[in-house]
């Protein structure tokens, strides 16, 4: 039998093999993992809130997003002061502290709208010195995740109204109902369409013979030549426009019009310069004060003229205006008539000569 002693140096080979065994399974574990967490310094910080807003321990930390931290404790500050009513301890990388400006704000975010995964976001700002351990970070109040859950739960019940409705909807038109569900039940708007296209379709064989008015106009080669030799025509006269043949061209194209044109305005121009200079009669007309006052005082007297023979002055206001003037006149004339008809009768009554012998 062995002795004691060979047995205990058995037993301390066999702890020691299980120890280093141990060992190397604990390094292996610690290389497939890539955990280097074990052997990373954290410094503590601290963060005052009115809410904790559902955030917990061991929630993360995030800088600006970027990992940094783990929540250690979420408790309740003892604090009179409604903006420090809740007390945040966390703790940070030692390498990610020189990423903290002392101004920096830490606030309660979520990882989605219903707030189910919480962490404490750290915003960085813009002071040029870092956090120091054990400092308290500024926070700003939260959003109040409850109010918006609620807000998303009163829309949800509206979609799902809505969607109510709207299965409503399809059910009548499934069952034929209303007009869009005739629109797709009803076989009488399928026979109408149905007829319709017959009907084009009809149209379009008539269209592409040569009955009818429409279907020689698409078919008859005829009114293409004659489209063709009006447009030929319409070329052929715009050819000779351009080259200034027959009255049109040398319109557009013979520059003696054009002189023309620009000597009449030359001297219409210069004739208008006359008159506005009161040059000429007409230009007297137009500038001269002294002919207009003639012609005033002429109508003056024409007025006057008109108002004595109206009024029954002179000859021609007594033939106007008295009629025994008017009277004898006439008798006159009635008389010299007379006589003229009786000379017409017999004219040797008034042609007698008598002779007489001294």
């Amino acid at each position: 039998m062995p002795s004691k002693e060979r047995v205990s140096i058995a037993q301390l080979k066999v702890g020691i093999l299980g120890m280093v065994a141990l060992t190397c399974v604990a390094l292996l574990v610690f290389l497939l993992t890539g955990n280097m967490e074990w052997f990373k310094k954290e410094i503590p910080l601290h963060v005052f809130t009115s809410d904790a807003a559902g955030l917990a321990k061991s929630s993360p930390v995030r800088i600006n997003g970027i990992q940094a931290g783990t929540v250690e404790k979420v408790d309740l500050s003892g604090e009179t002061d409604p903006a420090k009513v809740i007390r945040i301890d966390l703790t940070i990388d030692e390498d990610m502290m020189k990423q903290i400006p002392a101004d920096s704000i830490a606030r309660i975010s979520s990882d989605n709208l219903l707030g189910s995964t919480k962490f404490l976001q750290i915003t960085k700002g813009t002071s040029h010195s870092l956090i120091q351990p054990n400092a308290t970070l500024n926070s700003i109040s939260n959003p109040d995740f409850d109010a918006l859950i609620e807000q998303g739960y009163n829309i949800f019940n509206s979609l799902q109204l809505l969607l109510g409705k709207v299965q409503d909807i399809v059910g009548q038109i499934e069952v034929g109902k209303g007009t869009i569900g005739k629109l797709l039940v009803d076989e009488t708007l399928y026979n109408s369409l149905q007829a319709t296209v017959n009907q084009v379709q009809l149209l379009a064989t008539t269209l592409n013979s040569k009955n009818g008015t429409i279907g020689h106009l698409i078919n008859d080669s005829q009114l293409y030549d004659q489209l063709q030799q009006v447009v030929t025509q319409v070329t052929d006269l715009t050819t000779g426009l351009q080259k200034g043949e027959g009255s049109a061209g040398l319109l557009l194209k013979d520059p003696k019009l054009y002189n023309d044109v620009d000597k009449s305005v030359t001297e219409l121009n210069a004739m208008l310069a006359d008159l506005n200079a009161g040059k000429g009669t007409a230009g007297q007309l137009l500038k001269d004060d002294k002919l207009a006052k003639q012609f005033s005082q002429t109508l003056d007297k024409v007025n006057l003229t008109i108002d004595k023979v109206n009024s029954g002055q002179g000859t021609l206001g007594q033939l106007l205006v008295n009629p025994a003037l008017y009277d004898s006149v006439t008798g006159t004339t009635r008389e010299l008539q007379g006589a003229l008809k009786d000379f017409r009768a017999n004219p040797k009554k008034f042609l007698s000569i008598k002779l007489n012998l001294f």
